[in-house]
């Protein structure tokens, strides 16, 4: 298979590219596109041989279910069971947005599109390319990050290519996505609900809306926990993770440096090519101890840090060096799906220092 590059202008794509996306994904091929979140890959949610060709082309695990996007609201009825009241709450408060809810799926949405779940995730994305693709296909679109399965996910079309080039029928290239990390998960299905994975959406900003609002122990997870049913994607499996080991360093900022300082040097001592992923305000105490040091933005603009995070995984990882050391950051609003993301990235390979 030949992958088709698209450009499109992410503000006022160009509705014949657009047309022919959607053609692609009626007839049950793939195309990757734009969300403000992250790459997506799309494949008609209706059609189970699409869906099933979507989770072969990323490998991904059959038991991690894909979230299906919208392009308006009232798109959700068909696809559930009942509209709790809360999700119109929620879905006039943040729609289109980087939130994603979970409702107790209905009969026409195919077995696999779910992972065999009663339970169905859905969101409207905040971006032009991408609600121009939905409503052009008139479908639901399933779409999981487009990238394969454990490797951080994709915030460019060239992240895109690297990983599926030949695996699919076409990108759609809009340029790098804003926001950086996935859209947060509320599973709607269980009372009191549920935040399954935080993202986009701040907890702070859901929990005004939301006051009962719970976090899933998963989400300040220090380590791998036993789950039964994955219903929202990240909670299982390897994920976001670079070739090269991933050690995550967590405590007082002064106390960090140190370790981090120590870490790597041990590792560089042992002949180990060594990378960090530092901050605005730290990356300059690292410069003799590593072999490749970035910053992910400043410790007092989260919003940076998650943006740059995976596509500076997949950077320093291509610098082919045998560990990624990387400083924790502040679990409030943007920092908690970071610090989500690094913690699974890792492994769970957490260093904890005063």
């Amino acid at each position: 298979m030949k992958t088709l590059l698209l450009d499109v202008n992410p503000e006022n794509p160009d509705p014949a590219k657009i047309q022919a996306a959607a053609r692609i994904i009626q007839a049950g091929g793939l195309v990757a596109f734009p969300t403000e979140t992250v790459y997506g890959l799309g494949a008609d949610a209706l059609n189970a041989k699409a869906v099933q060709a979507l989770f072969e082309a990323k490998k991904r695990p059959l038991d991690n279910p894909p979230i299906v996007h919208v392009a308006d609201p009232k798109d959700v009825s068909p696809l559930i069971k009942e509209m709790p009241k809360k999700a119109k709450v929620l879905m006039e408060q943040f729609w289109p947005g980087p939130l994603t809810l979970i409702f107790k799926r209905s009969n026409i949405v195919p077995s696999v599109t779910v992972a065999g779940l009663d339970t169905i995730a859905i969101r409207m994305p905040k971006h032009k390319v991408a609600l121009a693709l939905i409503r052009q296909t008139q479908r639901p679109i399933a779409a999981p990050s487009a990238n394969l399965a454990g490797k951080p996910s994709p915030t460019t079309a060239q992240h895109v290519y690297e990983d599926l080039d030949g695996r699919i029928d076409a990108i759609l290239d809009g340029g790098p996505t804003t926001i950086g990390v996935e859209s947060s998960v509320i599973d709607l299905s269980v009372e009191p609900p549920m935040l399954l994975r935080p993202g986009g959406t701040p907890f702070e900003a859901l929990k005004e809306v939301l006051c009962n609002l719970r976090l899933h122990p998963f989400v300040q997870a220090e380590q791998e926990l036993p789950l039964d049913k994955i219903r929202s994607p990240g909670m299982k499996h390897k994920h976001y993770a670079p070739k090269a080991q991933v050690v995550l360093v967590e405590g007082s900022m002064p106390a960090v440096i140190e370790k981090i300082r120590f870490l790597a040097q041990s590792r560089r001592q042992k002949g180990e090519k060594v990378g960090i992923l530092a901050t605005d305000e730290t990356q300059h105490a690292y410069k003799a101890q590593a072999d490749v040091v970035r910053s992910l933005g400043s410790r007092f603009n989260l919003a940076t840090v998650a943006q740059s995070l995976f596509r500076l995984l997949r950077e320093v990882d291509a610098q082919n060096v045998d560990v990624i050391i990387a400083e924790g950051v502040p679990s409030e609003g943007l920092g908690l799906a970071v610090m989500n993301r690094l913690r699974k990235a890792s492994g769970y390979h957490i260093v904890k220092v005063q």
